[in-house]
């Protein structure tokens, strides 16, 4: 699932947290900013399918310190080597 709108302190395990609520979380990978090591605002979030479900209902547009979370399905871009 991807996780947008995150603040700027959220950590892995913040997140990890929240979504717990809902379910195992399998992974998860919060991008960070290479400098500052801050969170840039998304991420990405792997749970069982009826949990994802169950916390795209339950955190898609809920407020979590002071940000509108969007949560939704959808896949990390794959790197591509070389041409299309």
């Amino acid at each position: 699932m991807f996780v947008g709108n995150l603040p700027v302190d959220a950590s892995e395990k913040s997140v990890t947290e929240l979504f717990s609520t809902f379910g195992k979380v399998r992974s998860i990978q919060i991008a960070s900013d290479i400098f500052t090591g801050k969170c840039r605002g998304f991420g990405f979030i792997e749970m069982e399918g009826h949990e994802a479900r169950a916390a795209i209902a339950g955190l898609d547009g809920k407020n979590y310190n002071g940000k509108f979370l969007r949560v939704a399905f959808e896949e990390p871009k794959k790197k591509f080597k070389g041409r299309r």
